[in-house]
């Protein structure tokens, strides 16, 4: 297992001695394709770690379409803003393609934040950086479609 959360963009610069506590309180999931992980409005458990397979995001637009926003493949991560708040699903997951997800559930990881505060503080910044990037990405897409029209 420890080798598995290594290949994961969240823990990869994560030493062997955090891989082997993370090991201890990550979850594993499997899911088989067209199975819901989860659906909007539904409570957040935690971090997703995808590590085999595709997992889908969407959502139910106001006029009652499913617009998917992202399709998630090995390595990436997802539901990040549940350990940084108290919240519900914006979005559904569903598996596109049978699945194996590492859970990392939001009780742990407040643990983790106080035991172990030098790791939490590490998948924190991942988490950060990461967000940056996709808030990034957006703000490109967005001037894009702006400037088109």
């Amino acid at each position: 297992m420890i080798q598995a959360l290594k290949q994961q963009s969240l823990f990869s610069d994560i030493e062997s001695d955090g891989l082997e506590k993370l090991s201890k309180i990550v979850k594993k999931l499997s899911l088989k394709k067209g199975e819901q992980l989860f659906k909007e409005k539904d409570d957040t458990r935690g971090v997703y770690l995808l590590h085999s397979g595709k997992v889908e995001i969407s959502r139910i637009t106001a006029d009652g379409w499913r617009q998917t926003l992202t399709v998630v493949t090995p390595g990436d991560f997802f539901g990040e803003l549940s350990i940084l708040e108290k919240r519900q699903h914006v979005a559904s997951a569903v598996a596109v393609e049978d699945a194996e997800l590492f859970l990392l559930p939001k009780e742990e990881f407040e643990r983790l934040m106080e035991e172990e505060i030098k790791l939490a503080c590490y998948i924190l910044k991942k988490i950060a950086m990461e967000m940056s990037k996709k808030l990034r990405r957006t703000t490109d897409k967005f001037l894009t479609a702006l400037i088109s029209y």
